[in-house]
């Protein structure tokens, strides 16, 4: 298991490394993991070894949310004076991702040669 760790940490911090210098928006982690899933479908020994530690990780998710909560508590009152801003930007973008999926679910689902409507 310590080396599947490794291995993913290594994927991280490399990921990270590659966004930082290519100027990436995306996050380093992200870049990381994606590099491993590819990796792993290549080269199959990979996935074997970061699939315990993976599937460890995984188990214990939950965990990793105790520092974003100690932090909304920490900042409670800022979150407070924002709510407003914060519901309103939480709605909107809530019906504009729920409306875009619908459009591009309506255009990948309607057969081949149709025209839009």
């Amino acid at each position: 298991m310590l080396h599947g760790f490794v291995l993913i940490v290594v994927f991280q911090y490399a990921g990270e490394a590659a966004a930082r210098l290519a100027g990436l928006p995306t996050p380093g982690p992200v870049v990381g993991l994606a590099a491993l899933a590819l990796l792993a479908v290549a080269w199959p020994a990979l996935y074997r070894v970061a699939e315990p530690t993976a599937d460890a990780l995984l188990r214990h998710l939950s965990l990793l949310f105790i520092p974003a909560g100690v932090g909304v508590l920490q900042h409670l009152d800022l979150l407070r004076a924002e709510l407003a801003g914060l519901l309103a930007v939480l709605v909107l973008s809530t019906l504009i991702t729920m409306g875009v999926t619908a459009l591009v679910f309506a255009l990948l689902a309607r057969p081949a040669g149709e025209s839009a409507p």
